[in-house]
């Protein structure tokens, strides 16, 4: 029998965001029933938060990296 993976599968920013988009095309829609509109919140509360986690790193490895005069690039410690 195979087995399981027990490491938890990283969703892409681009699928968080476009789920997000969804979530809020249907709640803008106004015809969810309030149990499912609130579960849908939450959801879409916990992606933006995963969104944002993922620009806040990409935004840290940005930072690190620095160009050069001759065009280079060079790795910039940031904790300077």
């Amino acid at each position: 029998m195979p087995r399981k993976s027990t490491k938890k599968k990283e969703v892409t920013f681009e699928k968080s965001l476009n789920r997000l988009e969804e979530i809020i095309d249907t709640l803008e829609g106004g015809d969810v029933p309030l149990s499912d509109a609130v579960n849908l919140y939450e959801e879409g509360i916990k992606l933006s938060k995963d969104c944002l986690k993922q620009l806040n790193d990409v935004e840290v490895k940005l930072k690190k990296i620095t160009a050069d005069l001759d065009g280079s690039f060079a790795i910039k410690d940031i904790s300077e």
